[in-house]
């Protein structure tokens, strides 16, 4: 693929993702409900804003502030700035290989951004379950880096399937 595709593939899935994340964060910080979840679908859909301070389901959130801010802020920077020179650098023909890597890319910054901004605190929201079995609280840029992970594996199988 040429630089010229890969950059409007990367900007699209840039701005989308991290516009849609920002605008939902936004929404649900005006209108939701701190301490309270709010229940749809016979509570199989819970949505209560939390203030995570570290990763994926808190993890690294007892860390002192110190280590949050060079783990989260200044290593997740390098990692994302790592993605996206791959996006580009990439040999791979394979177009989902590349929107994987978008994806994951414009999740980690969404996620970036909303730390910078509230003080190493990422905003979660939605929290699917049935009964006791449940997610953690998490919001649409952890969605979109999770469906990149799985699209990059993916691809990068076939791709390597292909190769054979």
């Amino acid at each position: 693929m040429r630089f010229l595709k890969r950059l409007l593939l990367i900007s699209v899935v840039l701005v989308s993702c991290v516009g849609c994340d920002q605008v939902t964060k936004s929404i649900a910080v005006k209108i939701m409900p701190i301490k309270e979840p709010v229940s749809y679908l016979g509570d199989t859909v819970r949505l209560q804003i939390a203030y995570n301070r570290g990763a994926f389901l808190s993890i690294g959130s007892f860390l002192p502030e110190a280590w949050r801010i060079g783990i989260f802020t200044i290593g997740v920077s390098c990692i994302l700035l790592s993605v996206l020179i791959y996006g580009f650098l990439s040999k791979t023909r394979h177009p989902s290989l590349l929107l994987g890597v978008a994806l994951l890319f414009a999740g980690g910054v969404s996620n970036l951004l909303d730390r910078i901004a509230n003080g190493g605190l990422v905003v979660d929201f939605i929290n699917i379950g049935i009964g006791p079995v449940r997610t953690g609280i998490f919001n649409i840029a952890d969605i979109v880096i999770t469906v990149g992970a799985v699209i990059f594996f993916w691809a990068t199988f076939r791709q390597k399937q292909m190769e054979r």
